[in-house]
């Protein structure tokens, strides 16, 4: 299985899995122009596309969505209030609308021979959800927007072997920042946002034997870095023998271009 982001910010995010060139968009929130380059730079056309799964309905996550819908019929996924928010912005036409499937957090559903299980986040959406994709006896996370994570995150995200997780800001470069008031206690609430530090004491929760790479993404272009949000969580995990033993991979996504590809 591969896993490629194809942007991932808080200014538009798009991660696409999948195995032999055959797979999910997770989330749509850039162009269709970008995401078509994204994937045509790895050799996929929107063909091999099979379906979008959409975690929530903020524009960061579903921007590029009317356009794709427009000209490609290519099944949509999410729980019933982030479809309905969606269909209630009146971008979507009708015929894109008859795309979209209902799906429901703990309950697993099937594209291409992937298992695909959505799970609740806490984050101020209408009924947000990340995703696990599992097929051939691999499993891949991507799981972002979160502002707290519990025992029933860990549940789902365990066993990956791939990751793709939210290390959205550095607590002091938000706490002395730009940003109103409201919005810093907003992203620092448990229905925000999670830092660099939180991002990596949920990863020494994930540790195990057959993990092998760790993507941090959802960056703050205004309260974070790449190379401070890499470091921050290198460094927390070295403290730890099992990390250092694993010989995973550590990786930043890009914002505004595809990462490498991660295959397991």
């Amino acid at each position: 299985m591969e896993l490629i982001s194809i942007a991932s910010g808080s200014s538009g995010n798009c991660i696409y899995v999948g195995e032999d060139k055959r797979g999910l968009l997770i989330d749509a929130g850039i162009s269709m122009k970008r995401i078509g380059e994204g994937l045509e730079a790895n050799s996929i056309s929107w063909e091999q596309i099979k379906g979008i799964c959409i975690t929530h309905e903020h524009s960061d996550h579903v921007s590029g969505l009317a356009p794709i819908l427009n000209k490609y019929d290519i099944p949509v996924y999410g729980t019933e209030d982030t479809l309905s928010q969606i269909t209630g912005s009146g971008k979507i036409k009708e015929t894109g609308k008859q795309l979209f499937q209902n799906v429901n957090p703990d309950i697993s559903f099937s594209v291409e021979g992937m298992e695909v299980t959505p799970f609740s986040i806490s984050h101020d959406a209408a009924d947000p959800v990340c995703y696990t994709i599992e097929k051939s006896g691999k499993k891949i996370a991507v799981a972002t927007d979160m502002g707290t994570f519990t025992d029933y995150t860990v549940s789902h995200l365990s066993g990956s072997h791939a990751l793709l997780l939210e290390a959205n800001y550095d607590i002091n470069m938000l706490q002395v920042g730009k940003y109103p008031y409201s919005l810093k206690v907003r992203i620092l609430g448990e229905r925000g946002h999670l830092s660099n530090d939180a991002s990596a004491k949920l990863i020494k929760k994930l540790l195990h034997n057959n993990l092998k790479n760790v993507v941090l993404g959802h960056l703050s272009e205004n309260n974070n870095y790449p190379k401070l949000a890499f470091h921050t969580v290198k460094y927390e995990l070295e403290q730890i023998e099992e990390w250092m033993g694993l010989g995973a991979e550590l990786i930043v996504a890009k914002r505004h271009s595809p990462s490498a590809v991660v295959t397991v």
